[in-house]
């Protein structure tokens, strides 16, 4: 059984006990959060599409941790002109599990 589900602005394609890694979520560690913007649910061939969301179906998660991802380098260039420019961050990511799919 999987679902596609919007979480953080992002869409995800997750399974049970799956552990993903989203955008900064304002949450605590250890809590629960529900999504509720699921687009489309399989369930063993069996399959429901959201006409854009499914009413009534939920994903619960557990927050494991925040952390911040690897870092991206950005590095612009212009040939012949001498011009260089590196640059770099790194995201902040919040990991979690997942618990249940409810439809």
């Amino acid at each position: 059984m999987y679902a596609i589900v919007e979480i953080a602005g992002q869409q995800f394609k997750i399974e049970k006990d799956q552990k993903i890694f989203v955008h900064r979520l304002k949450a605590e560690e250890g809590s629960q959060i529900k999504f509720d913007r699921v687009m489309l649910i399989d369930n063993d061939g069996s399959v429901k599409v959201g006409a854009p969301t499914i009413s009534g179906a939920e994903v619960t998660a557990t927050v494991l941790n925040h952390l911040k991802g690897d870092k991206v380098l950005v590095f612009k260039k212009k040939r012949r002109k001498g011009y260089q420019k590196m640059n770099g961050h790194r995201q902040y990511l919040t990991s979690i599990k997942i618990d249940d799919i409810t439809v």
